[in-house]
């Protein structure tokens, strides 16, 4: 679990595709440099959130640490598009004494958004983005969370038609995220807020119990509501 509050930036060293005899099976092994200020505690099987991507610590020193990427990581992220050199968001998973700055991240990647447009708004850029999976679209509010390339942030406004939304990102967070080295049409990654796929699931569960009992409350109430319709359509 993470808090989607960036704590480095890091650089690819090293992006390379494995064969079957070095991963079991068509795997990427991504090394990272530059950051020896998350490593200090770092042990091997450590969750680090590399672009809001849950990934395992296969092989660490001071200054860099390594992770394997399966081929459902490469289709759900924009990891695959990952070259030495590139710039990366980097969080280690939280512990039990980690104050909660930004709000509760899996590291699971729901999808990828392209960015449409930057605006500038005083000293703040406001972001905008248009999913690649559109039914996602469904999990973003107005003034919820999101977790974009694993930055944790408040939506400002959303086309549930267009499957567009956006972000306003302080001059603060600017500085210390890879947001503002991305360019309109670059892919970023998206992880929904959990609570709203728990709740649609909720529902989902509870609507399909209630119809499959004919003794159920909700199955009593329609039958009611037909009943009356019926009655008024004799009259």
């Amino acid at each position: 679990m993470f808090t989607g509050i960036v704590e480095h930036i890091g650089t690819v060293e090293e992006f390379k595709e494995l064969d079957t005899s070095e991963s079991g099976g068509n795997g990427v092994s991504l090394l990272i440099k530059d950051a020896t200020s998350i490593l200090g505690d770092c042990h091997i099987g450590d969750s680090i959130s590399i672009n809001g991507t849950c990934l395992t610590v296969t092989e660490f020193d001071e200054n860099t640490f390594k992770v394997g990427l399966a081929p459902e990581t490469l289709r759900r992220t924009n990891l695959g598009s990952l070259k030495s050199g590139s710039k990366v968001n980097l969080e280690r998973a939280i512990g039990g004494d980690v104050r909660f700055g930004g709000h509760y991240v899996q590291g699971h990647v729901d999808t990828v958004a392209s960015i449409e447009k930057i605006d500038k708004d005083g000293n703040a850029l406001n972001f905008t983005f248009k999913l690649k999976d559109l039914q996602y679209i469904n999990y973003i509010v107005e003034k919820g969370f999101i977790a974009i390339d694993g930055t944790s942030l408040t939506i400002t406004h959303v086309d549930h038609k267009q499957g567009t939304f956006g972000i306003s990102m302080i001059e603060h967070t600017q500085k210390n995220v890879i947001m503002t080295l991305k360019h309109i049409d670059d892919f970023v990654n998206i992880e929904v807020d959990l609570t709203g796929k728990l709740i649609e699931k909720q529902v989902e569960l509870q609507l399909s119990s209630q119809i499959s009992n004919e003794e159920s409350p909700l199955v009593s109430l329609i039958h009611k509501i037909v009943e009356e319709k019926l009655s008024k359509i004799t009259k």
